[in-house]
């Protein structure tokens, strides 16, 4: 494990949990720079993400931005959905795989570019 890969997991996890898209980061570094396939990048993401649910909770509590009530659900069905995307992996070869994932790179980023940004304040008060 060189240098380069502990900033890209530090850095991915940081951005993963402020909600800016680190597990897209993480696969593109994975698949583009530490050599690793398609399906154990999307393997190590799905791993990757329950340690930076856990840096969210901390992160979002002191911001006073978490409802407590729906933690437990939330919890359950992100785990569950791991496991599921996890075994899924293990069903789907590389090369569909990797056309999957860049299509939805492309819906994602158009989706950001194209869409109209709501204005929460007035919403608020």
């Amino acid at each position: 494990m060189n240098i380069f890969n502990i900033v890209a997991g530090f850095l991915t996890g940081v951005a993963a949990s402020m909600g800016l898209g680190g597990g897209f980061i993480l696969i593109i570094w994975l698949t583009s720079f530490a050599g690793i396939g398609q399906k154990e990048a999307g393997g190590i993401n799905l791993l990757f993400f329950l340690p930076v649910a856990l840096l969210s909770i901390i992160i979002h509590t002191k911001n006073n931005l978490i409802e407590w009530k729906i933690i437990p659900t939330c919890c359950i069905a992100g785990t569950f959905g791991v496991g599921a995307g996890f075994l899924i992996l293990k069903l789907i070869d590389e090369d569909p795989l990797q056309k999957i994932f860049a299509v939805l790179l492309i819906a994602v980023g158009l989706k950001e570019l194209l869409h109209k940004k709501l204005d929460i304040s007035k919403n608020l008060g």
